[in-house]
Formats: structure tokens, C-alpha cells, sequence
């Protein structure tokens, strides 16, 4: 039986902001059922983020998956609140996460690019979430939360020297980084699923043989007599083959040095890292923050580097689910997420804290190699990663828990985004949202506490690059869900549902189709996108493309041009901004066994 308004007055006294006093007061004669009375003078709730990386949202048992075990997420969902349609901002990492950390597409922050950069490729380039952008950790840090950052970051490091640290964690409002500058991949290992490595080998060994045949060309010239002048040429042609050659042997293993290193704070600890005791430290990081602030509020956002490629796992979970080395790394996720769990357990802070799971983006399909395959599966949803409109490209999961104040058990059907955490977090945490700037979150407590039985959000835009691929639209007098399609990418081979053969499929040039008309999906009775709808076969077909292009429009009048950090410039390879753990290029350190 839900608590009477004398009962809860004479419990508890709420001291976050009045509007949130009163949305708890309401869901809980609602029926949000708190387990226990419990006294929160003076206190706002821990708010715990958990974000997975390349996970698809059909590998997790509560939404659907009954083959890859995921047992201490399902229970995040049995025991809170499961959104069924959450989306990413974007279907790649970097653009995904700036949205996410500020509530704002990410073509306002300039995290985009125009010309087929779709991350930062470097840890020392330029580009960066800009100082300018508040995230939900500065605005939190201000208002006295303690905030920390364990995993991945991925969104720059440095702007003009290799220590000014100006896109660093730090420097975005997190009192404590520790984890990975930049991202995992397959380079790290030097693995054949490859980012960069083989593409950058491939053109040094192209350029090594055109300056080797230029070398003997005139060598035999110059002792044939038949070429005159110097041997100069025929030195530096032979000096610079050489390097080529070397380079082209060596790239890897600069590769792991210049990107596969963990810091904390702005200390490197462990360049290149050892992967083996990776997930332990992450741990044990986990477990000392929240031991450390137990007794004050805090925000931690644990980025998970499973179960991104190489899909690094222990040997206590290799080899052990039904889905090779993709569904052993997201068993050991999972354990990851109990251990962490467990940790808010042990210190009593369970019904105290707000925990959150999701992913970044969905999984990727075209991570093949042979017929393994070492991407993430994405359910009924089509297309993946890197797809900036199709469903399995933006379309995650989202779990929020919350013991005594979210009803267990709820799952809500309502168009919802990642870029929500940010109102959200910063309103429980009483702070305000910025009003300088547009924000394109929407506060999700009312949703999540069931006082509002629809999302705020109208409509969303999904963008890849600086491209809007599609929008969608809830249509709030009829409850239909609409999706239109302005681009969609060329699958290869045709009809695959993926890119084979490349990394991710483009945003634009010849590999894009533009549909004029767009097409039109009806995702409430449609949510594979399998059947485009038409003129004949729709009669709102012509309102519904008016209604979305007027919304475009509007959404376009309040861009404002910034530079893009994704493009070239800010995403080209430095030496000088390049963090070194010793002298540049000898970049080498393990200081995890050293003493604090």
C-alpha cells in the first residue's frame, strides 16, 4: 500500500528542489512503493552511470536475449525502470558520449566532423570536447557532489602542449579520471580486426615500394651511364625507402604506446597498458571512490571498455558462453556490473543511489573476421553501428534503479535519449540546467516516476557526421511513432543489412543513398523498419513529411556554426601534444604497483 502524505511528511524531509519534492511526493501516492522510510535530511541521491561500449541492445536477457547471460543487469531491470525505445545521439563513440555528458546534439559542441572522421583518431590531436560545453559533472561538482570518471573518455586530451590537459577530464568537472584517455581497440593487441594500423601499414608499404623502385631505378641509371649529375638523389631516395620500411614495420607497436596507456588524473600510470589486470584495477577503482566518498554525494560515471573490440577478457570467463570471445566479454561485463553492485551493498548506499546502464551506441556488425563474429547483436533492430539513422545503430539500452522512489518492474515504451541523463542528473542533484545555451534533454524523473505518462520529446534527430540521416516523431494525437529516412547508407554486399568490408558505413559520398521522397516507417507497428510506407500505402504519408520537415527547419534555426573538432585539423596526429610516460618516442612506464 502506498504511504499516506502524513506518513511520508512525518518520515522523511526532501531537501532537493521544491518541483522535485513534489514529483516524488506524487509518484509515491502514485504507487512507487518505497521499501523502507528512511531519513534524507540534508541528502541528494548518489547517481552511479554505467555506460557499455559497442553493446548491442539484443544481447541483454531483459530485452529480449535468452543465450548470452547477463543475470546482475537483468536485475537492474527487475528491480527498476527499463526504457524500450532510449537513443544515442549518435551511432559512434565520440559524438555519442559529447551528447551524453551535455545534453546537447553534438553538431552544436562541433563533435562532428564533414569530411568521414567519425572519432578522434589520436589521443594526441586537437580536437576535443571545447572548455565552453558544461557537462552534468561540472554543473554536480559545483553543487558539492563528488565526481569521478573510471574507464573510457575518448572525446581529446590536449589542445597546444602535451600536458595543458585542456579537454581532459579534469578539466570538464570530474574531480578524479582514472582509465583510458582515448579508446580500446584492435590496434591495442595488434589484432586483425584493425582500426587504423593495417590501413596506415598498407600506405607506408605502397610508398616504401614506389621510393625503393625509384632508388634502384636510378642506381642502375647512374652505373649505366645513363643518367648524369650526382648520386644525392639516389641517397635520399634510398634513406627515405628505409624509413618507409621501418616505419611501416613499427607502426603497430607506436600505435599501443600512443594510444593504449591509463591514467589517473593526469598522471600516466601504465603505458602501454597490461590487459590482463585491467578489469581489476578498473575495479578496485570503482570500490575506492565510493569507499572514499560514502559520506558525501556523489556522481560516478563508470565507462566500461567491454565490449569494444579486441574484446580483452580474463581467462575465468573466456571460453565459457554460447557466443565465443563477444559473449564471454559481455559475461565478464556483466560480473563487472555485480561486483560494482555489490559494492554499493557492502557500504549502504543501495537505496541511496540512482544507478543507470546503458551503451553508447549499438553493436557493430561489420566486426567479422571469417565467420566469427566479434560485434554485438542488435535484436529485431536494423543496421549498426556507425548507421546514423537505422534503429541498431542509436537505438540502447536503458535501465535506471532506484530503491524505494522508482517502482520496480516498470517499463516504459516513450521516445527517450541519452542526452535525458543531463537534465535529469543535474535537477536530482539541485542543480539548474544552463539557460544560455539550447539543451536538448528532457528531464526523465516525471517519466520515470510515472506522474507523466508521455516523453517531452516531439521529435529527434539523428545525425551522422554533420548529415541528418532521419528523424523521428511521436505523434501525440494519435500515438503513432513515425521514423523518415532522408539518407540511408549502401549496404555492401546488397541487401547484407551492414558495410562488409569497411569499418563502418559512410555518412555521405557515393555509398549514401538520398530518397526523395523519404522514406517513411511506422515504428509502432514496424520497429525493424522492414516495410516503407508510400503515398498508396499510407494516407498520412504527405502531413507526416510536412509535419517532420517543419520540425527539421525549426531544429536548424537554432544551430549556431562552431568549428568542428572532428574534421582534419583537429584530428591529425601531433608529436607535440603526444602524452609520454618518459622521453617522447620512448614512451614506457608501469607505476601501478607504485605507492600513491
Amino acid at each position: 500500500m502506498a504511504l499516506g502524505i502524513g506518513t511520508l511528511l512525518s518520515c522523511s524531509v526532501w531537501t532537493w528542489p521544491k518541483w522535485s519534492w513534489l514529483a516524488v511526493m506524487v509518484g509515491v501516492l502514485l504507487g512507487a512503493r518505497p521499501s523502507a522510510c528512511r531519513d534524507l535530511s540534508g541528502s541528494r541521491p548518489n547517481i552511479l552511470l554505467l555506460m557499455a561500449d559497442d553493446f548491442g541492445i539484443g544481447d541483454i536477457g531483459c530485452y529480449g536475449n535468452n543465450s548470452i547471460r547477463t543475470p546482475n543487469i537483468d536485475r537492474l531491470a527487475e528491480d527498476g525502470v527499463m526504457l524500450t525505445q532510449h537513443i544515442a545521439a549518435a551511432s559512434v563513440c565520440t559524438p555519442s558520449r559529447a551528447a551524453f555528458l551535455t545534453g546537447r546534439y553534438p553538431l552544436r559542441s562541433g563533435m562532428v566532423s564533414s569530411n568521414g572522421y567519425r572519432v578522434l583518431q589520436w589521443t594526441g590531436v586537437s580536437g576535443g570536447l571545447p572548455t565552453n560545453e558544461t557537462t552534468f559533472a561540472k554543473i554536480l561538482k559545483d553543487r558539492g557532489y563528488a565526481t569521478g570518471l573510471i574507464g573510457k573518455w575518448h572525446l581529446g586530451l590536449n589542445c597546444e602542449s602535451s600536458n595543458d590537459h585542456c579537454h581532459h577530464p579534469l578539466n570538464h568537472g570530474f574531480d578524479h579520471f582514472y582509465g583510458m584517455p582515448f579508446s580500446m581497440m584492435g590496434d591495442c593487441i595488434h589484432w586483425e580486426l584493425s582500426e587504423k594500423r593495417a590501413g596506415m601499414e598498407h600506405k607506408l608499404n605502397v610508398c616504401f615500394q614506389i621510393m625503393a623502385f625509384a632508388a634502384l631505378t636510378l642506381t642502375a641509371g647512374k652505373l649505366t651511364h645513363l643518367t648524369s649529375g650526382s648520386w644525392t638523389p639516389v641517397v635520399w631516395s634510398t634513406i627515405a625507402a628505409t624509413l618507409l620500411f621501418v616505419t611501416s614495420y613499427s607502426i603497430g607497436v607506436l600505435i599501443v604506446h600512443a594510444d593504449c596507456f591509463l591514467m589517473r588524473n593526469h598522471t600516466i600510470t601504465e603505458q602501454p597498458m597490461h590487459f590482463q589486470r585491467t578489469t581489476s584495477l578498473i575495479l578496485k577503482e570503482v570500490s575506492s571512490f565510493v569507499q572514499r566518498n560514502k559520506h558525501r554525494p556523489f556522481l560516478l560515471f563508470v565507462s566500461f571498455l567491454h565490449v569494444h573490440t579486441p574484446l580483452i577478457t580474463t581467462e575465468k570467463f573466456r571460453g565459457k558462453s554460447a557466443h565465443g570471445l563477444y559473449g564471454d566479454n559481455t559475461e565478464e561485463m556483466d560480473w563487472m556490473v555485480g561486483q560494482i553492485l555489490d559494492t554499493l551493498d557492502m557500504e549502504g548506499l543501495t537505496n541511496s543511489t540512482l544507478v543507470y546502464f546503458t551503451s553508447d551506441h549499438g553493436g557493430s556488425l561489420e566486426a567479422q573476421l571469417g565467420k566469427e563474429q566479434y560485434g554485438g547483436w542488435n535484436g529485431i533492430y536494423k543496421g549498426g553501428k556507425g548507421m546514423g539513422g537505422w534503429e541498431g545503430g542509436i537505438r540502447v539500452p536503458g535501465i535506471f534503479r532506484w530503491p524505494g522512489v522508482l517502482q520496480a518492474g516498470r517499463v516504459i515504451h516513450e521516445p527517450t535519449s541519452l542526452m535525458d541523463v543531463f537534465p535529469t542528473v543535474v535537477q536530482l542533484g539541485g542543480g539548474e540546467v544552463p539557460q544560455d545555451r539550447v539543451t536538448d534533454g528532457r528531464d526523465l524523473l516525471p517519466l520515470l516516476l510515472g506522474t507523466a505518462q508521455h516523453s517531452d520529446h516531439e521529435f529527434l534527430l539523428h545525425y551522422c557526421e554533420n548529415f541528418l540521416h532521419a528523424a523521428r516523431w511521436r505523434q501525440r494525437d494519435g500515438g503513432r511513432l513515425w521514423k523518415v529516412h532522408y539518407m540511408t547508407p549502401l549496404f555492401h554486399p546488397e541487401g547484407a543489412g551492414a558495410c562488409y568490408g569497411r569499418g563502418v558505413c559512410p555518412c555521405s559520398g557515393d555509398q549514401v543513398a538520398h530518397h526523395n521522397p523519404p522514406l517513411l516507417f511506422d515504428l509502432s507497428r514496424d520497429p525493424s523498419e522492414a516495410h516503407a510506407l508510400t503515398p498508396d500505402t499510407e494516407p498520412s504519408f504527405y502531413h507526416v513529411m510536412d509535419t517532420v520537415a517543419r520540425a527539421v527547419e525549426e531544429h536548424r534555426r537554432t544551430l549556431i556554426p562552431v568549428p568542428l573538432q572532428l574534421d582534419t585539423l583537429g584530428n591529425i596526429w601531433r608529436p607535440w601534444l603526444q602524452p609520454c610516460c618518459g622521453q617522447f618516442p620512448l614512451c614506457w612506464c608501469d607505476r601501478e604497483g607504485d605507492p600513491r
